[in-house]
């Protein structure tokens, strides 16, 4: 099928068929960008001729300290420049990079160490109590090899109970000729996804995938030559949604954010010239909600990808006037990130009330230019009407999909159903075809049989004046089986009571939509700042009924 009639002599060879690749990135901006910088990681920088040399010395010196071709080699960092460099390096050696959540506990952790079979680990001097707790609980032929990275920017020393990165990595060779994939399908990357309930999964990237994932971004985020980006999505969340591996496509510079503060967002911004970044919607609330101390002019617009849980349509409204354009985004840590786009069509929403811009920005989206399919199907796996209002499963399909699970082939199988990976997000379709989540299948409230979303009475919360962050969840009920429960973070300077905001909901929902109570409390929340709504409904589960 679609082959000529005669195609003798046409075959794939070194000449017309090259492997994709993101180490392919680097190479090609160290020979047309090398001057350009690369990486600025607070007083640290390095051009893409120094990135490069380094890159090669880390895998030179991971090689000659045993790393062999599939090996994995872990990490436990911050978004520092040892990371980014890491994330070049592991790959240039063959190996198979797993970067590991930071604010993991050292049960977790040791689980990750053993499941994965990590052979080296780069740990940040702030986290070694915490590698060495994990390892403690592990037998000695399956302890990693730590290299300890002693970030002098943020005031640590090395320990000297392990070797040191700079020492290592000088120890390299810069000439070393990277171990670049014989084949696309190779693996690149080892996630692990959040482990909310039972263990974690392995998540499986492969070359193909990483490469058109930076390809597409760039696409989608409307990209020119030389932007600079600052690292506010973990490095070790999806490998930073690829973005350190798309940055050398244009000779733009990696800027590293250690710790995520309004004052250091601003600083980056107005002083580093920061012209894009990612985060979830709690990054906006804090860049909105920021003291007047902490902010600092700058004067262009800054490209903003917001994930996670739907950015409420009222922080969107106050987030772009100061300076950002966003864009939402969706995806999973099995889609290597974000995969579906509120792509903006400027002739029919430009003059639009701000409003209902933000409302349509707050859109889950179509399909970015890598996917082949994101789209809402019901339990027989037919498409919903694009109605919106009819509800289904976001089921996706394309290169940025996950090889699967590892040392898990019934969990892959699962997900694969039907050749189209499931998300487990409920969502429904616009005519227009763009998908908008209604919820997690388990962050569904159930209520006397009636559906209730918990995005769709947290956007109506986040419309109070004095309510800075909230989440809603299930309360079990004994008339109505489960109630909504709200979990409210109060604005700064405002000071709003529970029957406040059970009546400012009514006003704009059904009662039994209603939450029937209010905690006021800081919400939990992961490293990538999404709320653990695992652990409030654990904790709506003993309130008084």
């Amino acid at each position: 099928m679609g082959w000529l009639a005669d195609e003798s002599g046409l075959e794939k060879c070194a000449a017309n068929h090259v492997p994709l690749t993101p180490l392919s990135h680097l190479n090609r901006a160290a020979d047309i960008f090398p001057d350009r910088q690369a990486l600025l990681d607070r007083n640290r920088s390095f051009t893409y001729r120094e990135l490069h040399a380094r890159v090669s010395q880390l895998a030179s010196a991971l090689a000659a300290r045993g790393i062999q071709p599939g090996d994995v080699v872990a990490t436990l960092l911050p978004n520092i420049a040892a990371q980014v460099e890491a994330a070049w390096a592991v790959p240039a050696c063959g190996a198979v990079l797993n970067t590991i959540n930071t604010r993991l506990e050292d049960e977790t952790i040791r689980y990750i160490f053993e499941h994965g079979g990590a052979k080296l680990v780069l740990v940040d001097s702030a986290l070694l109590p915490l590698a060495e707790a994990a390892m403690a609980q592990m037998d000695a032929d399956q302890i990693p090899e730590i290299i300890e990275v002693a970030d002098h920017a943020a005031g640590f020393q090395p320990s000297g109970r392990h070797p040191d990165y700079d020492q290592v990595l000088a120890s390299g060779d810069p000439a070393f000729r990277w171990i670049m994939p014989q084949d696309e399908w190779e693996s690149l990357a080892l996630n692990y996804t959040s482990g909310t309930t039972g263990r974690p999964k392995g998540v499986v990237y492969h070359h193909r995938g990483a490469y058109l994932m930076t390809m597409g971004t760039v696409i989608s985020w409307r990209m020119v030559l030389h932007p600079r980006l600052l690292t506010i999505v973990p490095l070790f969340h999806c490998n930073g949604w690829c973005h350190a591996w798309m940055m050398p496509v244009l000779g733009g510079t990696v800027v590293c954010c250690r710790d995520v503060t309004a004052h250091n967002i601003y600083h980056a911004i107005s002083v580093d010239g920061v012209t894009h970044f990612g985060g979830a919607p709690i990054v906006l609330n804090m860049i909105v909600n920021a003291r007047e101390e902490d902010r600092m002019p700058f004067d262009h617009t800054v490209e903003v990808f917001t994930a996670g849980a739907p950015p409420p349509a009222a922080t969107l409204a106050k987030f772009e006037p100061l300076g950002f354009n966003v864009t939402q985004v969706y995806g999973l840590t099995e889609t290597y990130g974000h995969v579906t786009e509120a792509l903006w069509r400027d002739d029919d929403w430009d003059g639009l009330p701000p409003a209902d811009r933000a409302a349509i920005k707050a859109r889950t989206g179509v399909a970015m230019p890598m996917m082949e399919a994101a789209v809402v199907m019901d339990e027989a796996m037919q498409p919903v009407p694009r109605d919106g209002q009819t509800s289904g499963e976001i089921m996706l399909r394309g290169n940025t999909v996950m090889k699967g699970y590892y040392k898990n082939p019934a969990a892959t199988a699962e997900s694969f159903a039907g050749g189209y990976f499931h998300s487990g997000d409920v969502a429904f379709q616009h005519d227009d075809g763009y998908i908008k989540i209604t919820d997690r299948a388990k962050d569904i409230i159930i209520s006397g049989g009636e559906n209730v979303s918990s995005v769709e009475v947290e956007n109506v919360l986040m419309h109070h004046p004095g309510v800075s962050l909230c989440a809603v969840v299930a309360k079990p009920d004994e008339t109505w089986g489960e109630v909504p429960c709200a979990f409210v973070e109060a604005q700064d300077g405002h000071a709003p009571d529970e029957a406040e905001l059970i009546a400012f909901c009514r006003e704009h929902l059904a009662g039994f939509k209603t939450p029937k109570c209010v905690v006021f409390q800081e919400l939990p929340k992961t490293s990538t700042g999404k709320i653990q709504k695992f652990e409030l409904r654990e904790r709506a589960k003993k309130l008084p009924r």
